[in-house]
């Protein structure tokens, strides 16, 4: 190990230390930090088994031990309020998001994690699940950041657009008696005969923002993602493959278009809303022998279809055989170890494909000023009683951010920042202003964005970290026990079958 290598936090923390005492020993140290599985440190020093590094924007010491070659997945669940909004940090480094919320708070985690976007930074991919605000409209101000690029975005085929003078999703078709959305979207150029045209577009949110996408010369491709007709056959996100060789895989599970003579569509749901979450983007991502179901807003009947396009049997079963039936075959698909809860934890879901994700730990993203008290209680009771092992968890984002102190609330910050904005814009934009105070200015609106930005970041995210065998879960403690213990940490090991396990 030499000064200026890269390593990275070994399983599960590590304390971090600062200058004080003797470097040989734990002995007269001050606790400056707990650090996380998978953190990236720098090397500055090295003494025996004693090794300095910079790890969350300190300097302090760390036992060698503590610090490991290989960089781990991450899956953060940051807290956007009511949405979703997950970041993944893959272990060959590359940065997906895979939704945004409705406000910001996604762009300031980002932001505060990748440098405040001082050089141009390029996101491999944006997986936008559905076309509601709570999930997509928090890209826009990616899209609109000028060192923000993005490989890839892709989202459901269904494009919120005006025909005929009306709000339509795409073209309609109905076969029996079921009626199917089809005219999917699939290309970049197929979007951009909807961006393009003013009356198509109209001032619907969503096309807006994908023609800001689209004119920002910024993203490379967007396109709709689709499980395969046949449910047989397997389709990843691309570059997520098997034969891509990334150390993880994502598949496409959803939406599952239906082929209607040549031409593929996705069946209404019963309402233009219920039909967006339910042909969610589903992605399962596995790696090791470790699995993940990020699910978007799927519903009740969309989880019904799932079911019974994965396994060919009804999702109505007439007996208890037939219900275990049913459940036994689509364990095979959707059953996993880490679930992120379908819709925000509402009563819209199918006590059927609970049983058959059965999973381990559960993440609900949902937010304080909504009108849907979300979670549901019944929901979460369903989710205990349907999920594996004699202690099953569940994790909210909502109550991971509980308490009152101002800096866990980016709009009270907010509010000061907008206070003392004027001010400092003034000096800013004043041409009688001295370079020095221009930059003092700047100084000071930078500090104001940095704690909102820290807020998001430590506050209420749901932190996932695995290497493919081992998993943990940590969240932020309301009130740190003390420097050495910020991280309330939960974790889950192979057991003698080599089946991930919670230990208590």
């Amino acid at each position: 190990m030499q000064v200026g290598d890269t390593r990275f936090i070994s399983y599960s923390s590590a304390v971090h230390y600062g200058e004080a005492g003797d470097q040989a020993s734990f002995k007269g140290k001050r606790a400056i930090n707990q650090l996380l599985w998978g953190d990236y440190a720098r090397v500055l020093e090295v003494d025996g088994s004693w090794v300095k590094v910079r790890a969350r924007g300190r300097n302090g010491w760390l036992r060698r031990e503590n610090l490991q070659e290989n960089r781990i997945l991450e899956v953060n669940f940051v807290d956007i309020g009511q949405g979703d909004g997950c970041h993944i940090q893959t272990p060959d480094d590359k940065a997906i998001v895979i939704d945004a919320g409705e406000g910001d708070n996604m762009y300031r985690f980002l932001r505060w994690r990748f440098g405040r976007f001082s050089h141009p930074f390029t996101f491999e991919s944006f997986v936008i699940s559905h076309p509601d605000s709570d999930h997509y409209y928090g890209f826009r101000p990616l899209f609109e950041e000028p060192n923000v690029r993005v490989d890839t975005v892709f989202h459901n085929g269904l494009v919120e657009q005006k025909q005929a003078g009306k709000k339509t999703l795409g073209d309609e078709v109905k076969i029996g008696r079921t009626r199917y959305i089809t005219g999917l979207v699939r290309t970049k150029d197929e979007l951009k005969a909807i961006t393009d045209d003013d009356e198509r577009r109209g001032s619907y949110w969503y096309p807006n923002m994908l023609k800001t996408a689209v004119d920002s010369g910024r993203v490379t491709d967007i396109r709709g993602a689709f499980a395969p007709t046949d449910w047989q056959a397997k389709a990843y996100l691309p570059g997520y493959a098997p034969a891509d060789n990334r150390g993880l895989t994502l598949q496409l599970l959803g939406p599952v278009p239906a082929d209607l003579a040549g031409e593929h569509g996705v069946p209404w749901l019963g309402s233009a809303g219920e039909t967006k979450n339910g042909h969610s983007v589903v992605l399962l991502l596995e790696i090791g022998g470790i699995k993940m179901l990020l699910g978007g807003d799927l519903n009740e009947p969309s989880q019904e279809y799932l079911l019974e396009h994965y396994t060919g049997l009804s999702a109505h079963p007439k007996s208890v055989d037939d219900e275990k039936l049913l459940v036994d075959e689509a364990r095979k698909t959707f059953e996993v170890d880490i679930a992120k809860a379908c819709h925000h934890g509402s009563a819209h879901v199918s006590p059927h494909f609970l049983m058959a994700t059965n999973p381990l730990a559960t993440v609900i993203s949902s937010g304080d000023a909504e009108p849907h008290s979300h979670p549901r209680p019944d929901t979460l009771g369903l989710i205990g009683k349907h999920s594996r092992g004699a202690r099953p968890l569940i994790f909210s984002t909502e109550l991971a951010r509980s308490g009152n102190e101002h800096i866990k609330h980016p709009n009270l910050v907010r509010r000061e920042l907008r206070a003392n904005m004027e001010a400092e814009l003034a000096i800013i934009n004043d041409a009688q202003s001295t370079d020095l105070q221009k930059s003092k200015a700047e100084e000071r609106l930078e500090k104001h964005l940095s704690v909102i930005q820290r807020s998001v970041a430590n506050y209420g995210m749901i932190n996932v970290l695995t290497d493919g065998t081992r998993l943990i879960v940590a969240q932020r403690l309301e009130q740190e026990r003390s420097k050495s213990k910020r991280w309330d940490i939960y974790h889950f090991e192979p057991d003698s079958h080599g089946r991930l396990t919670f230990v208590p």
